[in-house]
């Protein structure tokens, strides 16, 4: 029960995020050039601050078992949506393939993962979500454009995302020296990224009528990604004999609602934002039910 209640703390606090957004857009705070504005300065300048706090040296010599598992997770949620939503439009398929690759397992997940399974749980929680920041950097951003295979390696590498990734990877391997004051600022504008992003959200979604936000591809979303996938994770870590630890945790984890960067790359790269919208709250509203229930299994 105590996952039970920090995932509703967690959830509500997104929510407020997202509503927050909704108000703003509302009353005019957020007009067109802002949101836009505001979408570069996420994709710009804090998810990559983000991501780049998120290596470790040390963490990844020591959880290579939680690296592999949600590697080879990423694996088949990229080739799984490769293969299920090839019957919808291109600016559906997208952000239907993006949000079953990319979770929100950052600011909603190890929150969970911390209060169920102290810090040992949230050490490995910070490997878990290693590979997923590297690849919606990467195979993400990829299904977003329609350039040629030539360009769109060129976008993938020269993305602040990538380079952010790139640039971690070399810091991680060479344990390069960081004044505090920079590692500071770094940590802190990555910290903004999970509110300005969901309010953003919640901006973009003040634009959709209510009586469409109930769309039924977005559940269809929320089975391939909050079930289907922790479903699988499940089963294969049992009959690998994975230790309750690090099953608990790649479950929870692969189990999050879709990551709120969906909504983001989608306004950015003209993308449907408005259907991105729709399936970040709904399957965030959905994961209050569908995470609870996948704990009654660990």
């Amino acid at each position: 029960m105590d996952s039970f209640f920090k995932m509703v703390d967690v959830q509500t606090v997104l929510f407020i995020y997202m509503a927050v957004g909704f108000f703003c857009r509302k009353k005019g705070i957020f007009n067109d050039a802002a949101r836009d504005k505001l979408t570069d300065f996420v994709v710009l300048i804090t998810l990559p601050c983000m991501i780049f706090e998120s290596f470790s040296l040390e963490s990844l010599k020591q959880g290579g078992v939680a690296v592999l598992i949600a590697t080879v997770m990423a694996a088949a949620a990229l080739l799984l949506g490769k293969v299920l939503y090839n019957r919808f439009p291109y600016g559906e398929k997208s952000i239907l393939q993006y949000g079953t690759l990319v979770t929100n397992s950052g600011f909603a997940g190890l929150p969970v993962v911390s209060g169920a399974y102290g810090d040992e749980g949230l050490f490995l929680g910070s490997l878990f979500i290693i590979p997923t920041r590297i690849l919606m950097w990467s195979a993400g951003i990829s299904l977003f454009t329609k350039a040629d295979a030539k360009q769109a390696v060129r976008k993938v590498l020269l993305n602040p995302g990538i380079i952010a990734v790139e640039v971690g990877l070399v810091w991680m391997l060479f344990q390069l020296p960081l004044p505090h004051f920079v590692d500071t600022a770094v940590d802190n504008l990555g910290a903004c990224t999970s509110p300005m992003a969901m309010a953003l959200v919640g901006a973009i979604l003040a634009d959709v009528p209510l009586k469409t936000v109930f769309d039924p591809k977005c559940f269809y979303l929320v089975a391939v990604r909050q079930l289907l996938l922790p479903a699988v994770c499940l089963v294969a870590l049992r009959l690998l004999g994975v230790d309750p630890l690090t099953a608990g945790v790649s479950v929870v984890l692969t189990g999050m609602p879709i990551g709120s960067t969906t909504a983001i790359l989608a306004q950015k790269y003209g993308a449907d934002a408005q259907f991105a919208s729709k399936c970040v709250f709904i399957s965030t509203l959905t994961s209050l039910v569908t995470v609870p229930i996948l704990t009654l299994f660990l």
